[in-house]
């Protein structure tokens, strides 16, 4: 059975579980903050949200991949992760630079299980 948890537009689901796995993407909310630090902290919370949605948390996550705009700009990002992340039960992570919607300039995709 697959569970669809609503997002912002009809046309996307803010996140999904089938069986015991879930699904989940995020940006920061609007406002959106120029800083990469600041959103992908803010995008981490909501992915934290989403999981809670789905009866799971970070601790369970398998995989996560972050697209960000800029590499150069990386180890902003990797301070957020680095602060959020959970040292006992560390997911597999890839880190994607590509062409992002502005403002937004860090988007990160998670599979846990339940």
């Amino acid at each position: 059975m697959i569970t669809r948890f609503a997002g912002l537009t009809p046309t996307r689901s803010r996140a999904v579980a089938h069986d015991d796995l879930v699904f989940t993407v995020a940006v920061a909310p609007d406002p959106v903050s120029p800083s990469m630090y600041e959103q992908s902290v803010k995008a981490l919370a909501r992915i934290d949200e989403s999981l809670a949605l789905c009866g799971t948390d970070k601790s369970k996550i398998l995989s996560a991949i972050v697209y960000i705009a800029d590499m150069k700009r990386k180890a902003e990002m990797n301070r957020a992760w680095d602060e959020w992340v959970d040292t006992k039960n560390p997911p597999m992570r890839a880190c994607i630079g590509v062409e992002l919607e502005p403002p937004h300039i860090v988007e990160i995709v998670v599979t846990a299980v339940k």
